[in-house]
């Protein structure tokens, strides 16, 4: 009653005020939405570190080569070691390599190569 004394169109504003949420409430579910088909029609991207290329069979059998005489030449008194890696580098198949390791950067490749190397030099 006090209400009414003061506010005699009190349903009116009460009804602009549902109206103005209400829009609102609309906007914020029509942008939502807007941003759920974005995300569901974004493709994943693939993030690859420093943006290198990826080596080829040609260039990873030229890398190896280069990464076994560089070991060659460091280990140049030590002949067991040297047979060791002279091994290696016959039984070499970079397919299979590539194949173990897909999408191999230059970075990667010699991460591996240490890896795989290590071994023969102790």
């Amino acid at each position: 009653m006090f209400n009414a004394v003061n506010n005699p169109f009190g349903q009116r504003i009460e009804s602009a005020i549902s109206t103005g949420q209400e829009k609102h409430q609309r906007q914020q579910n029509q942008q939502q939405n807007e941003e759920k088909k974005y995300l569901e029609n974004d493709d994943k991207d693939e993030v690859k570190i420093g943006g290198m290329p990826i080596l080829t069979e040609d260039e990873v059998q030229a890398m190896t080569e280069n990464y076994i005489a560089k070991l060659k030449s460091e280990n140049e008194g030590n002949t067991k070691v040297i047979e060791k890696l002279d091994k290696y580098l016959k039984k070499f198949d970079v397919k299979k390599f590539m194949k173990r390791n897909p999408n191999m950067t230059s970075p990667d490749f010699h991460m591996i190569m240490y890896n795989e190397t290590y071994g023969l030099l102790n």
